[in-house]
């Protein structure tokens, strides 16, 4: 009597996955994310964007109160307007009575520097990660900080243009045609914050038309990904901050970071999956040659000196139930 095969179900979705781009596609991209270890890499990034956020809002809270000194009402406009950015924190800290200080100008400035270059620093190494740059080609600790400074005057700037779109978009001058131009005006914004951050962040040795599929799955994500932030406020948050403070907030703020960061990294690794043709992942044995080609890059990663050489080879797949197709070639 022969014995009944439990993995038959697997092998048959295996199969069906395999054959159907879409969804092979997205198999892939996850078992890359796998691969890489990129859970830890998004949990990285996600404390550092936390730590940046308070010293940020002090920043900004010390800077308008110096700037707009005689105007308490365009200063809170614009901080309301900047908050609802992060829809978590957005409703539960009022600042708008706050003036200018300059030790909380200084204060929130080294603040939001330090933790600000702690997030493009994870971000690079992600990158890099994901992508199997060789630790050789990748940048030292002086030219990494160098692209982060980088990245984050640029973002300064771009964080200001989105502020006022956002401000405009909350006052619905115009109509409902004005509101639809302020939202498609926005996700330029992040469109535009979204290429600068992969392209200066990611090796030079990779080229922008790699970059593209995830920069606007990364823009069209967080869009969606501050509307649902919206709606958990408006729906879960507020009911829940009267009976435990601060505590929700601060969980919902870390899940909604978190979300954000896991959201770039399966970016970058759909630029991957696509640019290389990582697809399609077998879920079991036999392995693909994506499977093979994916494997061999994660080893050639580990390359750390111009003279040191990495050869990678596989064995043929052992005979039995689990080879049931022809083996692919393993050279």
């Amino acid at each position: 009597m022969r014995a009944m095969d439990v993995l038959a179900p697997v092998r048959s979705f295996d199969r069906f996955q395999q054959r159907h781009r879409v969804l092979a596609i997205a198999l892939a991209v996850q078992k890359k994310f796998s691969d890489d270890g990129a859970g830890n890499l998004a949990a990285l990034i996600a404390y550092y964007a936390f730590l940046s956020l308070f010293p940020l809002l002090l920043l900004a809270v010390a800077v308008l109160g110096f700037v707009l000194q005689s105007d308490p009402s365009a200063r809170t406009t614009i901080l309301n307007s900047g908050l609802k950015e992060i829809p978590i924190i957005g409703t539960s800290f009022d600042l708008g009575h706050l003036k200018g200080s300059t030790v909380g100008l200084v204060v929130g400035a080294v603040g939001a520097l330090a933790a600000g270059l702690g997030v493009t620093v994870v971000v690079q190494t992600m990158f890099n990660q994901v992508h199997g740059v060789a630790h050789r080609f990748r940048p030292n600790f002086f030219t990494a900080r160098i692209r982060g400074l980088g990245l984050l005057a640029v973002l300064g700037v771009l964080q200001i243009v989105s502020t006022v779109v956002t401000g405009l978009v909350s006052t619905g001058f115009g109509g409902v045609g004005l509101v639809i131009a302020g939202i498609l005006a926005s996700l330029a914004c992040n469109l535009l914050l979204f290429f600068v951050a992969f392209r200066l962040l990611t090796s030079p040795r990779i080229t922008t038309h790699e970059l593209w599929p995830g920069i606007i799955f990364s823009s069209v994500g967080w869009e969606i990904l501050q509307s649902v932030g919206g709606l958990y406020v408006k729906h879960v948050l507020r009911g829940a901050t009267q009976t435990y403070g601060s505590f929700a907030t601060v969980i919902g703020l870390l899940a909604w970071l978190f979300l954000g960061a896991r959201l770039v990294v399966y970016a970058a690794e759909l630029n991957v999956v696509l640019a290389r043709g990582y697809w399609p992942r077998s879920l079991i044995d036999p392995a693909t040659p994506a499977d093979d080609a994916a494997r061999r890059a994660l080893a050639e990663m580990e390359v750390r000196s111009p003279r040191e050489k990495i050869s990678v080879t596989f064995d043929p797949p052992a005979p039995g139930p689990a080879s049931d197709e022809p083996a692919a070639d393993q050279s």
